[in-house]
């Protein structure tokens, strides 16, 4: 197994990383695994497009039909 050592933490992320650890029995080193472990436990080559994220997250909601109005060309304005 391999170790690291993180340097110039933030005092505020260091006591709510204590705080956490508290909360889920563990230590703050334990604590910090499992929060690495979770973040890059998923697939890195599966990563979706930010559109197929939010709609992956809504389309159970329901959806809805959105009008949009028909809107002029854009007049274009000589600057002297």
């Amino acid at each position: 197994m391999a170790s690291m050592t993180i340097r110039d933490l933030d005092d505020r992320i260091k006591q709510r990383l204590r705080i956490q650890a508290a909360r889920n029995n563990r230590s703050m080193e334990e604590e910090a695994r499992a929060i690495l472990k979770a973040a890059l436990s998923g697939d890195a080559g599966s990563s979706r497009s930010l559109y197929k994220s939010i709609r992956a997250r809504i389309e159970p909601l329901g959806g809805f039909d959105l009008t949009i109005e028909r809107r002029e060309p854009i007049r274009h304005v000589e600057l002297e």
